[in-house]
């Protein structure tokens, strides 16, 4: 799999941008702040429907525009797809492809597949739970883009269940006078009875969230079960042998089902329909207090180890470097032995960030993928081994060899 070209306008930086791509190495050399990496995001942005820089649409299109277009033709085991991307903040973004109009924008992902490994990244290691929910949660749907869907049906219920743990809140905590700020019932109606009435409204939602959660629960384990070899293999390369990297899961379950979890058990998924219910069931009071959604994937957290230490906290920098070169390598990895093709490899801005031996065993480790796109910001960054085609970007404008 590769990119053929990419077109763009008025994302980012830029009115309008068009670049060929090849098979093989393709680096993309500027100064900060020149555009190297929008082009290398617009392409993540086909492949995930969302940025590895930020977490809205709005910073994507250029100042003063209403809207952005990526046009991206990929090419996979000889046959060219066209996606066509139009993002508009505050309104639904809509997709083609092969000039089709999709009904739904996220039909557009699988087309394309990218691993990308930047700067950022380090927070996988540094950083709180979410980026590692996410780069799971990512992953998932670089595998199987259906799990899009299901991500969004857990985002929703999530917040519906949130919306009437809070009203709840509100209206008991008025009721037992505690300070917090209280909540009026309808007029008419007694506020003990609606804050009754909103706690046995739970036990639908408290369905809803068991019944999606588990399915989330259990594609994230399975994941990280198929991850973990690989993960392991591409740490011992890329740090030369220095330690073994470790990966648990720390579940929001009951103790019982979380300790089964971090010893690596994988349960069936109506068994994590049942475990999530009873856990619920468990904090119902603690919830109900404080107003918020205590148990469930969004939740959890991925607990990384060097050997028998935990990385955060404990690594250094070049061993956190290591760690999260070595996730990004194993996702590489996996989605090739899923797929029997490689994905696109992203590598943003990363070498000026490796000390001299990373950057030697990463080059060697790259040099048989099928497509590398690669920015930096000056040639002398990117070792020699790694040959191929080179862009100068500048101001925007992107210059070819």
């Amino acid at each position: 799999m590769y990119v053929r070209h990419l077109s763009v306008g008025d994302f980012r930086s830029y009115p309008a941008a068009e670049v060929a791509l090849e098979p093989g190495i393709t680096t993309l050399v500027g100064l900060n702040g020149q555009g190297k990496t929008n082009l290398v995001e617009a392409i993540g942005y086909v492949a995930s429907l969302s940025s590895h820089r930020v977490a809205t649409d709005q910073p994507l299109v250029r100042f003063g525009a209403d809207r952005a277009i990526v046009r991206c033709a990929v090419v996979r085991d000889g046959r060219e797809s066209l996606v066509e991307l139009e993002i508009t903040p505050g309104r639904a973004n809509r997709a083609k492809l092969n000039r089709s109009p999709l009904p739904r924008t996220r039909d557009v992902l699988g087309t394309l597949r990218t691993v990308l490994f930047a700067p950022e990244d380090l927070t996988l290691v540094k950083g709180d739970p979410g980026e590692r929910r996410r780069f799971l949660d990512d992953l998932l749907v670089q595998r199987q883009p259906r799990w899009s869907g299901v991500r969004s049906d857990y985002d929703k219920i999530l917040k519906q269940r949130g919306a009437l743990l809070k009203s709840a809140a509100a209206l008991l905590g008025g009721r037992r006078g505690r300070g917090r700020r209280s909540q009026s019932a309808p007029d008419g109606v007694d506020p003990k009875a609606a804050a009754e009435e909103a706690v046995r409204t739970l036990d639908i939602w408290d369905d809803h969230l068991a019944t999606v959660g588990s399915q989330l629960l259990y594609a994230r384990l399975r994941l990280l079960r198929d991850l973990l070899p690989h993960l392991q293999e591409a740490y011992r390369e890329v740090s030369a042998n220095q330690s073994e990297a470790t990966v648990v899961y720390r579940s929001s379950l009951h103790e019982e089902a979380a300790e089964a979890i971090a010893a690596g058990e994988v349960p069936e998924m109506d068994d994590l329909r049942t475990m999530l219910l009873e856990s619920m069931a468990r904090v119902r009071d603690q919830e109900v207090e404080r107003g918020v959604n205590l148990v469930g994937p969004h939740r959890d957290d991925l607990v990384l180890g060097l050997g028998p230490m935990p990385a955060k906290g404990y690594a250094s920098h070049g061993e956190s470097w290591s760690f999260a070169l070595g996730l990004r390598l194993a996702a590489y990895h996996l989605l090739r032995h899923d797929l029997g093709d490689d994905p696109v490899l992203v590598l943003d801005d990363v070498f000026a960030e490796l000390d001299s031996g990373r950057r030697d065993r990463l080059a060697a480790l790259i040099s048989d993928c099928e497509q590398v796109l690669i920015t930096a910001a000056v040639p002398q960054d990117v070792p020699a081994v790694l040959e191929g085609r080179t862009y100068a970007v500048t101001l925007g404008e992107v210059t070819p060899p």
